[in-house]
């Protein structure tokens, strides 16, 4: 045995893989972990470093399984401000994988002539410009030229497929265009991409038919890779877009996981005890299906999701068209109040008053302030006030929406297949919300700690060593001999989340130290400038 860079000594070791924690030591050398005796050292040679973690647990480093942070580094990791206290929010609550690409939308791939076009896309979805890239080869190169401290695995989207092939068009794709897409996804995944992804309440994702996604889902199945589905409907005809999900998986022969699963909105509240056994059935006949939750009863997309489908027909400059055009907006306002078959309708299942601010650029003023309160303020309807927000904001506006109830969540997170989330969407500016700053520390110190639903044990597999089987991380989420030397150390009586709708950004406390790729990233809390993560080829 040869010396160690890093001895972490005196911890309770929690290993990842929901076995009970052991008092142990872990030894880091060359990036790899050595597990040890209490008490036992190096036989050879010594230790660069040597951490006292009495009181501490020592995990795995945590895996954020959904993630919208595909640009964020790229968007300039050094600036100062609210951009710096994004980029290294996640670290700083123990993330070591980020895995983004979720909800269909992404960085790659597209064709190339397609590119220029998706690039303006691109800079209102990621907040700046982040580039848009041929596949994940030119993805994963963009990344490796800036420096992190953590490491990023991306799935494909599927309504990026569709708008790098056929454009943001509301129409079915044709055979040609079909097998277009099937190739740049099949080229992806070769290239290391950890799998598929569909966002059908996202507009252009929300166009294509459920054959057109089993025949992309098949090529993830040959992969071996799965299906990440932000389901078509998560409100009141969520039942039906779970049984949507599951047919795509049956048909195409790919693994089933279902992104931040909730049953949001008041027609739907309490059907998570229908969905959930409904998952634990399939699973009980074999089939491999799991899913992801936040902790938190509020999410957050954009405004421009709350308009009916047909409205971002053609692109941002058609949606801007159609918010100018004043019968139009009668036209949203009916739709709205009405719904439309197929379509989610947050607003309509929720209200206006649910939904707040989160970023406006140009307009600082409106953000966390709901749109029925900015309408009251200003003796206007709630929809001319989106729609003109939308129209001064060139499409650019973040939005949180309080839609969950708390029995629902925790029905989520107890479910023994459901891991940990964040959904984070970490754009410049504004109040974003707080789970891209807290949601691993929530689930400690909140579900674990105070309320019980989580053993400790369980709570880390759900964060650690499950997901890293889900998604294909080998060697990650468990810490034995040989494993990748990606670790937390915290507190388990201090661990919790302090970030907070008005105050988003503010770190945990409780997280003491972060390893990644044999380097420590974050110590007492606080970022060292290690920047030793790397874009994972899968």
């Amino acid at each position: 045995m040869t010396g160690f860079d890093l001895l972490i000594r005196g911890g309770l070791l929690v290993d990842g893989t929901g076995r009970p924690g052991r008092p142990a030591d872990v030894g880091v050398a060359a990036g790899r972990l050595t597990v040890l005796a209490p008490g036992e050292a190096p036989r050879t040679g010594g230790t660069a470093e040597v951490i006292d973690a009495r009181g501490r647990v020592v995990s795995p480093g945590f895996v954020d399984v959904h993630t919208h942070s595909d640009g964020v580094t790229l968007l300039g990791p050094s600036g100062g401000g609210s951009g710096r206290a994004l980029v290294r929010a996640s670290v700083l609550q123990g993330v070591t994988t980020e895995i983004c690409g979720n909800c269909g939308s992404g960085l790659f791939p597209a064709l190339p002539e397609r590119l220029p076009a998706m690039r303006a896309e691109a800079r209102i979805a990621f907040g700046g410009d982040v580039g848009m890239y041929a596949d994940f080869a030119g993805f994963a190169a963009a990344h490796a030229r800036v420096p992190r401290a953590n490491h990023l695995a991306s799935l494909v989207g599927h309504g990026t497929l569709r708008a790098g092939v056929l454009g943001p068009v509301d129409r079915p794709a044709r055979p040609d265009e079909l097998r277009t897409m099937c190739a740049l996804l099949d080229a992806s995944l070769s290239q290391g991409a950890a799998g598929l992804s569909t966002g059908l309440i996202y507009t252009p994702g929300s166009y294509a038919g459920t054959d057109e996604v089993v025949a992309l889902a098949a090529v993830a199945a040959r992969h071996g890779k799965p299906y990440v589905t932000h389901l078509r409907d998560e409100m009141s005809r969520v039942e039906e877009a779970l049984e949507e999900a599951i047919e795509i998986s049956r048909r195409s022969g790919a693994a089933l996981h279902v992104s931040h699963h909730k049953t949001a909105g008041r027609y739907a509240w309490g059907r998570t005890e229908r969905t959930l056994p409904r998952i634990a059935a399939l699973r009980a006949e074999g089939m491999d299906v799991t899913c992801d939750v936040y902790p938190y009863t509020a999410g957050s997309t954009a405004l421009a999701a709350m308009l009916p489908p047909w409205a971002n027909d053609g692109g941002l400059g058609a949606l801007t068209a159609r918010l100018g055009d004043p019968a139009e907006r009668d036209r949203m306002r009916r739709a709205i109040a009405e719904g439309v078959p197929g379509w989610e309708n947050t607003v309509g299942n929720g209200g206006w008053d649910r939904i707040s601010v989160a970023c406006a650029p140009r307009h600082p003023q409106a953000e966390g302030r709901t749109i029925a309160d900015l309408a009251a303020s200003a003796g206007a309807d709630p929809l001319d006030v989106a729609a003109d927000l939308l129209v001064a904001e060139a499409g650019e506006v973040t939005i949180i929406s309080h839609s969950m109830v708390e029995e629902d969540v925790r029905r989520v997170l107890a479910a023994p297949y459901t891991m940990i989330g964040s959904d984070g969407v970490p754009k410049p500016g504004g109040r974003p919300h707080p789970r891209w700053a807290g949601t691993f520390p929530r689930v400690l110190g909140r579900y674990v700690r105070e309320l019980g639903l989580l053993r400790l044990e369980e709570a880390v597999h759900k964060m650690t060593g499950m997901a890293a089987a889900r998604f294909g991380l080998t060697g990650r989420g468990v810490i034995r001999d040989g494993a990748h030397a990606d670790l937390v150390v915290f507190d388990p009586a201090a661990v919790a989340d302090l970030a907070t709708f008005t105050e988003p950004l503010l770190p945990p406390t409780g997280i003491d130290v972060v390893v990644a790729g044999g380097q420590v990233v974050v110590r007492d809390g606080e970022e060292t400038g290690a920047r030793p993560g790397s874009v994972l080829a899968l």
